[in-house]
Parts: structure tokens; sequence; C-alpha cells
């Protein structure tokens, strides 16, 4: 078999497009199988290399190409986590924490790439099991967070916190975070949570606006489980990554695990986490 290479699209910037049409120039001269998922074959126009099925999109695959920020890159590994394909992220716009290819140097790293010349990073997954009803159950990957969230404005929610199987409490808040090391430098983080190296395997369970004493962030070992029950009479939202999931309705639950399966990533370049971070805070070394 050949090798296939993935293209994933940020969907509104023009140069993750034009990085698309070099990246697909670069397969071609190389004789390399380039595919999209279908709605990024459609913006490149060229909808013959597209998959229609999500589901099977990393099937086969090489190596994803991420073309955007940490956003593209978080729906890229969810599209081939499941085929532990590795992603290879390419920065188009801000300084993010988990691209480390430079546009002008697309082709350069697809090229030591191609050589086996490049290391992979890998990354904590969570394994995030969602109980909506006796018989219905969904199963998916996280990255960086599982946000168990308010789903009425103006209202908290209240959810039962049980870890390892034994209750721990009961919060009353916007929303409960379930970060891993990676995700902790965003949402969680945003909410008071502490900022954890890539490199560590632990679940980071953060309040949102807690309206209690207790507000504080926790971290726990891998092989720690944390299940979040939706108590009183508000639902809530389910959210994976930033992509909304499914309404919680009372009793309902989301369990969340240290996945089997890594998150697996071609490093480019020297840029490592506490440099972005630097950057990221406009930190001095004064």
């Amino acid at each position: 078999m050949g090798i296939s290479v993935g293209l994933v699209l940020h969907h509104h910037r023009p140069e993750a497009v034009e990085l698309g049409i070099r990246a697909l120039e670069w397969c071609e001269t190389c004789g390399v199988e380039g595919r999209l998922p279908a709605v990024d074959a459609e913006l490149l126009g060229r909808p013959e290399l597209g998959e229609a099925d999500d589901a099977v999109f990393g099937k086969g695959l090489d190596v994803c190409l991420s073309l955007g920020g940490d956003g593209t890159m978080l729906r890229s590994t969810d599209l081939v986590a499941r085929h532990e394909v590795p992603v290879m992220g390419v920065n188009v716009g801000r300084l993010g924490y988990l691209t480390t290819v430079d546009p002008d140097e697309l082709e350069a790293a697809l090229t030591a790439w191609h050589a086996g010349s490049l290391a992979i990073d890998e990354r904590m997954l969570l394994d995030v099991t969602v109980e909506t009803a006796e018989t219905e159950v969904q199963t998916a990957f996280a990255l960086n967070e599982v946000v168990v969230e308010r789903a009425e404005p103006g209202h908290t929610v209240s959810v039962v916190a049980e870890i390892s199987g034994k209750r721990f409490t009961r919060y009353l808040a916007d929303g409960l975070i379930v970060a891993t090391p990676t995700g902790s430098t965003a949402y969680s983080l945003s909410a008071g949570g502490p900022i954890v190296e890539p490199g560590f395997e632990a679940l980071v369970l953060t309040p949102v606006a807690a309206h209690m004493v207790f507000n504080r962030s926790m971290v726990f070992a891998p092989s720690t489980e944390v299940r979040l029950t939706i108590d009183g009479y508000r639902p809530a939202i389910v959210s994976i990554d930033g992509r909304q999931l499914t309404r919680l309705e009372p009793g309902q639950s989301v369990l969340c695990r240290a996945s089997d399966r890594r998150a697996r990533f071609v490093m480019h370049g020297e840029t490592d986490f506490h440099t972005v971070l630097k950057d990221k805070f406009g930190l001095e070394d004064r």
C-alpha cells in the first residue's frame, strides 16, 4: 500500500486553503495519496478527495496534517485518534500550544516526516462515556477536556461528583471541567485551574463559578475515574473539546477516565511547552 496523508483545514482562514493546496501539490510530487473530510475537500475545490464518513477518515492514514490552530488540532485528533494516526500541526494565526510547524516550513516538514526524521510526542486522552438512558451509551475521546455545564442561562447546575466509585460532594456551579494535562492550559486554566505539564498523566477537576465555599481544582492520578451525575431538576450540556455532544437530564451521568489510546503529535523544530507558555503570557526572563 502507498503512503496516505490526511488534511484537515480551518474553515474560516484563507491561509489554511492556500496551505492545503500546497500540501496536495507536495503529495502529488512525491506520489503520496491525499485525503480530506468531505467538507474540507469541497473547501479546496477537490471533492473527489473527500471522505464522507468522518468515522473512517483516519483509517489507513500515515499522518494527518492539521492546517489551522489548536482548535483544528482538536478536530484532527478527534477524527484520527481511534486509528492512532499521528497529527502534524501547521500554525495559521495565533501561537498555539499544539502546532509546531510554521507555514513557510510546510514542505520541509512534510519531507522530513516522509524521511522518518521527526519525533512523535504522545499525549494522554480521556475515554468519555455518557449514559443518557438505561440502554443508551455514547463514547468519545477528549484531548483537552470534558465540560458539564448549565443548559439554562442564568441558572446554576447541580452535579454530584464521584471519585473512583465513591461519592465526593455535590457541586452547585455554572459547570465542571475534567481536563487532561494538555487541556490544563485551555478552559480549565481560565476557570482558575492549575497548569500541568503535558508529559504528565492526570485528571484535573475544576469547577466553573462554584456557588459554594469549596471551589478549588483537584488533580487526580491517571487511575482515577471521575463520574459526574446531574442532580436536582435542571438539565446540563456535555461538551468535549469545544464540541457540544449531548444534553443530560437529572439522574444521567458522564464518566471520565484515562484512555488506553494516546494522541500522537509529529514534532518539528525546538519549540517546547515552557517557551510557548512564556510567549502566551508575555513572561520575561528577568
